[in-house]
């Protein structure tokens, strides 16, 4: 059993998809921190000084009463949080990989689109299977009409 394990994740697509899904977590991680890091908080400025990640709405409240001074804060007293501000941060986060997914498979899609044959500019007489232009109206090797 564990042979026929090995002989399964030593295949070449398995070992890329792991390539794939680790890229994929480290893309993510570096995401979520410009989402975080760089982009909310001049957004969350140009709101009037918004903190994103503190946003919450208090649903019930911990073993102190509130009112919290921040999410943590509420947290650790144990309050029920509904963190919308966390989730404001996720959603931008999956748009901007969403994003660079697409530019990603438009650029595979373009590379693709110029690896392949070009159009033919020639045809095959019917007559001597001599290469002629594909404007031409007569073979110039047996000099039979040709159709269009």
């Amino acid at each position: 059993m564990f042979r026929e394990f090995k002989e399964f994740a030593m295949r070449g697509s398995v070992m890329d998809m792991a390539v794939g899904i680790i890229i994929g977590a480290a893309f993510g991680a570096i995401i979520s921190s410009l989402v975080a890091d760089v982009l909310m908080p001049p957004i969350g400025l140009l709101l009037g000084k918004v903190d994103f990640s503190n946003l919450y709405m208090l649903l019930s409240a911990g073993q102190a009463p509130g009112p919290y001074a921040s999410l943590a804060a509420a947290q650790q007293a144990g309050a029920v949080t509904l963190n919308y501000g966390a989730f404001i941060n996720k959603i931008i986060s999956f748009l901007i990989i969403a994003f660079s997914i697409f530019l990603l498979v438009r650029g595979m899609n373009r590379m693709k689109k110029k690896a392949e044959a070009p159009a033919p500019t020639t045809k095959d007489c019917p007559f001597c299977a001599t290469a002629v232009p594909l404007a031409a109206v007569r073979c110039p090797h047996c000099t039979s009409e040709l159709k269009k």
